[in-house]
C-alpha cells in the first residue's frame, strides 16, 4: 500500500520509534524493537514506510563542533539589496558554496534571512562577512551575533501521534 506523508497516520508505536531514531540513529533494531514494545519485523515495517514517505529523510553522524574543528557558532542576520525572485535566487547560490553555514532560514519582518554558521575562529568569520557576504551582489546588510554559550541544542523534533 502506497500512502503520501499526508495521508500518513502516526500511533503511540511510530512516535517511540522515531524518538527512539532521533537519539540514537545506530540503535540496533532488536534493541529498538524491545523498547517500543514490536517485534523486530513490525519495527523493520514501520521504518522502511516512514522512511518511503520521506519522514525519516536520512541518518548522519552528529560531530562535537569542539572536537571537529569548528567551535565558534555564530548567527548572522542577512537583508537584500532587492526582493526579486532572481536576487533570492543569488544569495541561495551563494549559500550552496559556503560550507560553514549550516542552515538558512527566509524571514518575516526587517531581515530577510537567519544563518546559522561554524567557523574556526573569528578570522573565519571575518573572511565569510567580508570577504564573500558583505561583496555579494544580492546583499545590503549583514549583522553577526556571537554565541558566548548554548543552553539547548537539538536537532529532535517534538512528536505526537497524528
Amino acid at each position: 500500500m502506497t500512502r503520501s506523508v499526508r495521508d500518513m497516520k502516526y500511533d503511540a508505536f511510530d512516535v517511540r520509534i522515531l524518538e527512539r531514531l532521533q537519539r540514537d540513529a545506530g540503535e540496533d533494531r532488536q534493541a529498538l524493537a524491545d523498547a517500543v514494545g514490536l517485534s523486530a519485523s513490525q519495527v523493520a515495517r514501520r521504518r522502511q514506510a516512514l522512511e518511503a514517505v520521506g519522514v525519516i529523510r536520512g541518518y548522519r553522524a552528529e560531530l562535537d563542533p569542539r572536537l571537529a574543528g569548528v567551535p565558534v557558532l555564530v548567527f548572522i542576520t542577512v537583508r537584500l539589496r532587492e526582493h526579486s525572485p532572481e536576487n533570492h535566487a543569488r544569495f541561495a547560490a551563494l549559500l550552496d558554496a559556503l560550507p560553514q553555514v549550516l542552515e538558512a532560514h527566509m524571514l518575516t519582518g526587517d531581515s530577510d534571512y537567519e544563518l546559522k554558521v561554524r567557523v574556526r575562529d573569528l578570522d573565519d568569520l571575518s573572511a565569510l562577512v567580508n570577504d564573500h557576504l558583505l561583496t555579494h551582489a544580492a546583499v545590503d546588510r549583514v549583522k553577526s551575533n556571537l554565541v558566548l554559550k548554548t543552553l539547548k541544542e537539538s536537532a529532535a523534533l517534538p512528536l505526537a501521534p497524528s
